[in-house]
C-alpha cells in the first residue's frame, strides 16, 4: 500500500501500531518519557525494534534496512549538523550519499536554503548560525533528499518565541506541497492544531487515542492532552467527562446542595492565563480552573490553600 504501516514494538518500551496515507502529518504527542522518540527512532532505524515497518510498499524491517538504506529524513531538536560542513554542504550532503553529483547536490542544496530563507548564510558552518538558523539548515538538508518520510522530534524546542513561529509557517508551506509522510512530536498543541492532519498520543508506551486534531481535542482520553488543550478529564469507569476551567467555581466553603460534581484539595499554583487567574487544584484529580484576579485575591487564592471546586453536569460532556 502507499503510505505508512507500522506496528512497532521495542524492547517492553514501545508497542504502536500506525497506518497513514501519503501526504499525511501526523504529530505524535504525550508526556515525557512516554515513547514518542523512541518511536520515531524505530522507523528510522536508530533502536532494534520487532514487528514491522513498511513504506510505500517497501517493507524495511523484511530484511532489516539500515539507516542510510531507508528513505528517511530525520530533524531532531539540537539539529545535529556536521560541524566541519558549511551549511551548504550539511544540506548536500544526503543528495551525495544518494548518488548526486556535486554540482547538481550544491544547487539544489541552495534552492532549499533560499526556500528556507537562510541562501545568505550558505557558506557559514553551524557554529556561525543562530539556533533558528540551524534548524532552517537541518530541516532543508531533511527535506532536500526527497524523503518518504519525514521524521520531526520537537524541531522548535528551544527557539525564541518569534523564531519558532517564522519556522511553523515556512515550515507549514513546505508539508502542504510534500507527498511523503510526516511524524512531528511536539508538546505544543499549536503544532497539532496548525501543522498536523492526524494526532497520535503515546502514554506510557502504548498508543492511547489517534484521530483528527478536532476530534482529540473535543475529547481527550489522556491528562496530557487535556492539559495541552487547555480541559480537565476525568476517567470513570469506561468513560470519559471533560470540562472547561472557565466551567469551574472555586469557594473557601463546601458547595450547598447534593451536586456530585465537587471536590476538596489544595491550591497547586496560580498563573496569570489572559484576562484570568489559572488555578492548578489537587483535588484527587488535578483540576484546572480558571478564576477572576478580584476572586483571587478576596479569597487569597495561592498556593497551598484549600478550596471547594465544583462544576455544573450541564457544563460535563461525556463520551465513551
Amino acid at each position: 500500500m502507499r503510505g505508512l504501516s507500522a506496528d512497532v514494538r521495542v524492547d517492553g518500551r514501545l508497542e504502536a501500531e500506525l497506518t497513514t496515507e501519503p501526504g499525511a502529518v501526523v504529530a505524535v504527542i504525550g508526556p515525557n518519557g512516554a515513547g514518542k522518540t523512541t518511536l520515531l527512532r524505530a522507523l528510522a532505524g536508530l533502536v532494534s525494534m520487532t514487528g514491522s515497518v513498511e513504506v510505500d510498499g517497501v517493507s524495511w524491517t523484511r530484511p532489516a534496512r539500515l539507516v542510510r538504506d531507508r528513505n528517511v529524513g530525520l530533524v531532531f531538536q539540537d539539529q545535529l549538523l556536521f560541524p566541519h560542513l558549511t551549511a551548504v554542504d550539511n544540506v548536500a550532503f544526503g543528495l551525495r550519499s544518494r548518488g548526486v553529483a556535486g554540482a547538481e547536490a550544491e544547487t539544489t542544496a541552495r534552492d532549499w536554503l533560499t526556500r528556507f530563507a537562510v541562501a545568505e548564510l550558505a557558506d557559514r558552518k553551524p557554529g556561525q548560525l543562530s539556533g533558528g538558523q540551524a534548524q532552517r539548515v537541518a530541516i532543508a538538508r531533511a527535506l532536500a533528499p526527497a524523503p518518504s518520510l519525514l521524521l520531526l522530534d520537537e524541531p522548535f524546542a528551544g527557539l525564541d518565541v518569534g523564531v519558532a513561529t517564522a519556522l511553523r509557517i515556512e515550515l507549514a508551506r513546505h508539508l502542504a506541497s510534500y507527498d511523503g509522510i510526516t511524524l512531528l512530536v511536539t508538546h505544543d498543541a499549536l503544532d497539532a492544531l496548525t501543522l498536523a492532519d492526524t494526532v497520535l498520543v503515546i502514554d506510557d508506551g502504548r498508543v492511547a487515542q489517534y484521530g483528527t486534531p478536532q476530534n482529540v481535542a473535543a475529547r481527550p482520553r489522556t491528562d496530557h492532552v487535556a492539559r495541552l488543550v487547555g480541559l480537565n478529564v476525568i476517567r470513570e469507569h469506561d468513560r470519559f467527562r471533560s470540562f472547561s476551567p472557565s466551567a469551574v467555581t472555586v469557594s473557601l466553603a463546601r458547595p450547598e446542595g447534593s451536586a456530585r460534581n465537587q471536590w476538596h484539595g489544595t491550591v497547586l499554583s496560580a498563573v496569570t492565563h489572559g484576562d484570568a487567574v489559572r488555578l492548578l487544584v489537587d483535588a484527587g484529580p488535578q483540576l484546572i480552573a480558571d478564576v477572576t484576579p478580584g476572586a483571587t485575591v478576596e479569597l487569597g487564592l495561592v498556593p497551598g490553600r484549600e478550596v471547594w471546586v465544583s462544576v455544573k453536569e450541564t457544563a460535563i460532556s461525556t463520551y465513551a
